[in-house]
């Protein structure tokens, strides 16, 4: 069984206006709730085996803090293409995964990451964690996927938890 995980950026600041979108870093409450996903990636045993992460400042440092949460360090891509990407661009980079690579983690943007996510949740996906999904992909929200086929002909999965930081203990 594969499992992918999809993860928005924390919070990040706006404060500084004379900074373009890719530099924007994140704002306090994304420093404090990165690390709460890292946790409880860490408590659940989602270990990813690769990270492919936004070049974006607010997505490294979201990763960097979520990173700092698990029991192992996972190997790290930093995809050009995940910046600003559509659905499709995002599940372009998914199907390069290696096929030994059992877990992936995603740390992205919306729209795309929102718009993939709601497609790839297919039949048997747990009804409570669709329902959040379809609400709102928040800021360090993930969704977690489970599928049993490689990573090339993944087109839907079952979403089995969508945790959003607000359901998370601080």
């Amino acid at each position: 069984m594969r499992q992918l995980l999809l993860l928005r950026h924390a919070k990040s600041s706006r404060d500084d206006p004379a900074l373009d979108d890719f530099n924007r870093p994140l704002a306090e409450r994304g420093l404090k709730t990165a690390p709460l996903i890292g946790r409880e990636l860490a408590a659940h045993a989602w270990l990813p085996d690769l990270a492919l992460v936004s070049p974006a400042l607010r997505t490294r440092d979201t990763w960097r803090l979520v990173a700092a949460e698990l029991p192992m360090h996972p190997r790290s891509v930093f995809a050009e293409a995940l910046y600003d990407a559509s659905a499709a661009d995002i599940m372009s980079q998914i199907r390069l995964a290696d096929p030994s690579d059992g877990c992936l983690l995603v740390v992205g943007h919306n729209p795309g990451l929102e718009d993939l996510a709601k497609q790839l949740a297919g039949s048997g996906s747990e009804a409570k964690a669709r329902k959040r999904l379809e609400e709102k992909f928040p800021t360090a929200a993930l969704a977690r996927f489970v599928f049993d086929r490689d990573w090339f002909g993944l087109t839907s999965a079952r979403l089995t938890h969508f945790l959003r930081p607000r359901d998370l203990s601080q």
